[in-house]
């Protein structure tokens, strides 16, 4: 693509060459950004994503709390969205308003001393943004629950609202295009007393803390529960399959390839034990797709998201 930077429009924000993405992965692992972009407000983004020539990739982050950057890096421009996108808001007709790069625990806290109950995003590693991409959600509760609207900017630097029938959500999933970046979204929750919604959240805190190892650098559930899921993402009881309980019946509880393992206290649960590259990541998950394939006939499906270019060497 030849010089990438001289081929980009003007902008208000910041562009980052060669940007190391291992400082800004939650896993800490992870080859360099050909461009970071940081846009400086909305119509910034949207002047970016006009003027971006169509040979050029990009691809909207946030917090990278459900990625595996491979080690070869990103081609393209990455976006990562500020403090400008991080805002929070209950407006006059009892929704809430939210930045793209709010982190979820935050807007859970904020909204519960509103009287907001938003409990269950107090748990999710990330931020809203990248809870909307992949419906995230825990303890039966999803952001298709919740979720009114989002402001976008498309890949053509067109500003659209999306509304619940255009995200067609499912379990862990919307219909978002990769190239698609939300900017802020409007949430709506149960109202209740601030201090049960806190006491409700230090409960979950407390309920997660004794089953998953919160205390080491993972991305949380690694692959998706097999099947038995509606499109709301509630569970079916008849067919509620767990991924962890495939993987521990296929032996591969605490299973470590380099760096990489498959936690002992929740075997769903891949984590960066200090020393780990993308490559022992990734390669170790696909280790355990195979040998629960071969134990089980279930073929496990990624949720963590792996993105660039795999190292040459």
């Amino acid at each position: 693509m030849g010089d990438l930077l001289s081929r980009l429009p003007e902008v208000e924000g910041k562009y980052t060459e060669n940007r190391a993405m291992d400082t800004l992965s939650w896993l800490r692992t992870g080859g360099p950004a050909e461009i970071l972009f940081q846009p400086a407000h909305m119509a910034d983004l949207a002047t970016f994503m006009k003027g971006l020539p169509d040979d050029i990739p990009v691809l909207p982050i946030g917090v990278c709390s459900n990625m595996i950057i491979r080690d070869g890096g990103i081609k393209g421009v990455v976006i990562r969205l500020g403090r400008g996108f991080n805002g929070f808001e209950v407006m006059t007709n009892g929704n809430i308003r939210a930045g793209a790069a709010a982190l979820d625990a935050q807007v859970a806290k904020k909204a519960a001393d509103e009287g907001f109950d938003l409990a269950f995003l107090r748990t999710i590693p990330g931020s809203i943004g990248g809870a909307i991409k992949m419906n995230a959600g825990c303890y039966g509760v999803y952001i298709a629950d919740a979720f009114v609207s989002a402001t976008a900017v498309t890949r053509t630097g067109k500003i659209v609202t999306l509304k619940p029938e255009d995200m067609d959500f499912s379990y862990r999933h919307s219909a978002l295009p990769d190239d698609t970046m939300i900017v802020q979204c409007v949430l709506k929750a149960p109202t209740g007393e601030p201090k049960m919604i806190h006491q409700k959240m230090e409960d979950a805190l407390a309920r997660r803390a004794e089953s998953q190892p919160t205390k080491e650098r993972s991305c949380g559930s690694t692959f998706r529960n097999p099947a038995g899921f509606s499109s709301t993402g509630q569970a079916d009881d008849v067919h509620d399959l767990k991924a962890w309980k495939v993987i521990e019946d296929a032996g591969l509880r605490g299973e470590r390839l380099g760096g990489a393992q498959m936690s002992e206290m929740h075997p769903n649960f891949l984590i960066n034990t200090g020393d780990a590259t993308s490559a022992d990541l990734e390669n170790l998950g696909e280790l355990v797709r195979k040998k629960v394939a071969q134990n089980s006939g279930i073929t496990l499906e990624w949720e963590i998201r792996r993105v660039g270019e795999k190292s040459s060497t």
